[in-house]
C-alpha cells in the first residue's frame, strides 16, 4: 500500500502555510498530528472550555482517521497533552471513552502542560491507529491490569497489535488513584520502572523490546537529582538501548506524583524477539552520564529517534537560548541518524516537539516554519507542545520523530 496524506478540506489549520499534513498512513501504521479546536484560520474556537475542545479534536482526529481507511476503533494510542488539574484529567478520559466506545481499548497517554501553543487551548490530542488496507483492524491483544495506575476501562494499559506495542502511562499512581512514596523521585522511578516491566510482560515482552520511551518528570534543578533516576531507569535496558526523550514539568495532575513513562515496543507477533540495528553518529551529542540509550534505531519498516536537541558530544549547549538556531542544529542531527539506516527525511511520518515557550503564535512558529520548510511536500504529522523548560539550561528544543522505509 503507498503512502498516503490528509488533509481534509475544511479542517482546522495553521496560519502560516507548512508542509506538514494531518495525518499520514503508511501500510497498516496511521499517525495524526496532534488535533486542536481551531478553525480554518488558526482561531481559537471555545476558549478555555475543556469539554467542547476534547469533543471538536476528537471529531477533528475521526475525520483524518476516516480519510486515510481507517476509524476510531482502529485507534491503539492516544496521547492527550492538556491543561488542568486531577478532575479534568479524569473528565478528558470519560469523554474519549464516550466517543470512542468500550471495544477498541487504546491505550492512553496523559500530559499535563500549563499552556499550550495558542492561547486558550487547553488540549491536543494526537492517535495512532493500526488498520488494514480494506479498514479492517490488524489483530491486537490489550490487556487493563490490576495494581496498575488508575485508568477508566474503555482504555488497556498495554496493547499489542501485530508487531506493534504500547503502553499507557507507567507511574506509581494506584488503581484507587493514590499515590505510592508521595513526593519521592528516586524511590518512584524504581517502582515505576518495575511497573513498566510487568506491563510489557503481559504481551510477553520486556523492556528490552522497547523502541521508544518518552519520559516525564517534575522539574529539579539538581544535576544529582536528575542523574540518581537517569541511571536506575537505565538499568532497566540492556545496551544498545532505546531511543529516549525526556521532558520535565511542572507538577502532575496529582500531587505527590513526581515522574511517568510510556513506551513503545516490538515483538514478533508469535512471541519472537525482533532484531534491531542502532544509530550513533560520530561526533553526536550526548549526555552528562553514560545512558544505554541510542539515538535512534530500526526495527522492520520502522525508524524510531530519540529527542533531538543542540547539545555538543560533552553534554554543552550549542547557541544557547537561540530557537532559530538550535531548531536547525536538531533537524541537522535528525538527518545524520536517518542517513545511518539509509533514510531520509522523506522518511519521516511523525514529528514530536517540545519547546521552550508560553501559549503564543510567535513562539511556536519561530521553530515550526524552520521544521515544516526541511521536508519536502508532503511533510509527515507533527505536534508541538511548549514547556516552561527542557532538561539543560539555554537549551530550548527538542524534536523527536518516526520514519517508515520500504
Amino acid at each position: 500500500m503507498a503512502r498516503t496524506y490528509s488533509f481534509p478540506d475544511c479542517h482546522w489549520n495553521w496560519p502560516v502555510q507548512l508542509t506538514h499534513k494531518h495525518g499520514v498512513r503508511h501500510d497498516e501504521m496511521v499517525y495524526t498530528g496532534g488535533q486542536v479546536d481551531l478553525d480554518p484560520q488558526g482561531n481559537v474556537l471555545n476558549p478555555d472550555l475543556l469539554e467542547p475542545q476534547v469533543r471538536n479534536s476528537m471529531n477533528y482526529l475521526r475525520i483524518v482517521l476516516e480519510d486515510l481507511n481507517a476509524n476510531l476503533q482502529n485507534l491503539v494510542k492516544i496521547v492527550v497533552f492538556y491543561t488542568g488539574d486531577a478532575n479534568d484529567e479524569w473528565r478528558i478520559q470519560e469523554l474519549i471513552a464516550e466517543i470512542i466506545g468500550q471495544d477498541a481499548k487504546p491505550v492512553l497517554n496523559l500530559v499535563p502542560k500549563p499552556e499550550l501553543c495558542y492561547p486558550h487551548m487547553r488540549c491536543e490530542i494526537e492517535g495512532v491507529a493500526m488498520a488494514r488496507e480494506d479498514g479492517r483492524p490488524v489483530p491486537r491483544s490489550y490487556h487493563h491490569l490490576k495494581e496498575m495506575p488508575k485508568l477508566h476501562e474503555a482504555f488497556s494499559h498495554v496493547i499489542q497489535s501485530g508487531e506493534m506495542i504500547f503502553t499507557s502511562d507507567m507511574s506509581t499512581m494506584r488503581a484507587d488513584g493514590s499515590i505510592d512514596e508521595p513526593g519521592a523521585l528516586t524511590t518512584q522511578t524504581q517502582l515505576m520502572m518495575e511497573r513498566l516491566n510487568e506491563c510489557l510482560g503481559a504481551v510477553g515482552a520486556d523492556c528490552n523490546d522497547v523502541c521508544q520511551l518518552n519520559l516525564f518528570y517534575v522539574d529539579s534543578t539538581s544535576a544529582e537529582d536528575w542523574e540518581a533516576p537517569a541511571l536506575i531507569r537505565a538499568g532497566f535496558f540492556a545496551e544498545p538501548g532505546p531511543a529516549a526523550t525526556g521532558v520535565p514539568v511542572e507538577r502532575f495532575a496529582q500531587e505527590e506524583l513526581c515522574t511517568k513513562i510510556f513506551v513503545t515496543a516490538m515483538r514478533g507477533s508469535n512471541g519472537e524477539k525482533l532484531e534491531k540495528t542502532y544509530s550513533w553518529p560520530k561526533g553526536h551529542w550526548d549526555w552528562t552520564v553514560h545512558l544505554p540509550y541510542k539515538h535512534g534505531n530500526k526495527c522492520g519498516r520502522m525508524i524510531h529517534m530519540g529527542g533531538q536537541v543542540s547539545i555538543d558530544q560533552y553534554a554543552n549547549v550549542i547557541d544557547p537560548d537561540d530557537m532559530v538556531a538550535q531548531t536547525k542544529t536538531a533537524m541537522n542531527y535528525i538527518r545524520d541518524v536517518l542517513a545511518e539506516f539509509g533514510a531520509t527525511l522523506d522518511d519521516v511520518i511523525k514529528v514530536r516537539t517540545f519547546y521552550q515557550g508560553t501559549a503564543s503564535a510567535e513562539a511556536l512558529h519561530e521553530n515550526l516554519l524552520i521544521r515544516s520548510n526541511s521536508y519536502t511536500e508532503p511533510g509527515p504529522a507533527t505536534t508541538g507542545i511548549p514547556v516552561p523548560c527542557l532538561v539543560y539550561p539555554s537549551m530550548v528544543i527538542e524534536i523527536e520523530i518516526i520514519a517508515m522505509v520500504g
